[in-house]
C-alpha cells in the first residue's frame, strides 16, 4: 500500500483551477500570494519536466502542497530540492505533509537523483523536526542574500 493511500490522501498534479488554494495555503506558509500570480506562475511550471509539484486533497479538499524541482549546478552533481511544503494548519501532524515528500522522493529517484535537500528557516522551528524524523540531516548553515534587480526597458 502507497504512503497516500495509508493517510486517506488523494496526490494530484494541481490545474490552474486550484490557484485559490494554492495561494491561501502560500500565505499560510509565510508567503502572501495572489490567486492570478499563482495561476501564472503555475502555468509556466507545470511544462517543465524538471519540476514536481503535487497536492494532497482529504475528503475532496486541498489541504497541502509541494513543490521540487532539479538542481544542476557546476560543482555538484544534480539533486532534488524541496521549494515549498506546506499543510493546513487544521491538519497538520496527520502525514499529509510525510506523503508530499515521499512523492517527489519517488519523482527523484525516476529522475536517476540521489539527493533530496530542503532549506528550512531557523524561525520555523516546528519543521526541523519533522524533516530529522523523514531522515534528513542538517549539513549546513547559510546566510542567504537578495538584491532587487530594476527591470529593462
Amino acid at each position: 500500500m502507497n504512503e497516500a493511500a495509508q493517510t486517506g490522501l488523494t496526490l494530484r498534479t494541481p490545474t490552474s483551477n486550484d490557484a485559490a488554494r494554492l495561494a491561501a495555503l502560500s500565505t499560510e506558509l509565510g508567503y502572501p500570494a495572489d490567486p492570478e500570480r499563482i495561476r501564472a506562475r503555475l502555468t509556466r511550471l507545470l511544462d517543465r519536466a524538471d519540476h514536481c509539484l503535487r497536492l494532497a486533497e482529504a475528503s475532496g479538499e486541498t489541504i497541502g502542497w509541494v513543490h521540487a524541482h532539479e538542481q544542476c549546478v557546476l560543482e555538484a552533481e544534480p539533486w532534488c530540492e524541496i521549494v515549498g511544503l506546506v499543510v493546513d494548519a487544521n491538519h497538520r501532524g496527520h502525514g499529509a505533509g510525510r506523503t508530499l515528500v515521499a512523492d517527489v522522493e519517488h519523482w527523484a529517484r525516476g529522475r536517476g537523483l540521489q539527493t533530496l535537500k530542503v532549506r528550512s528557516n531557523v524561525v520555523r522551528l516546528e519543521s526541523h523536526p519533522f524533516y530529522q524524523r523523514l531522515g534528513f540531516e542538517r549539513f549546513k548553515s547559510q546566510h542567504v542574500y537578495r538584491k532587487t534587480l530594476k527591470t529593462l526597458g
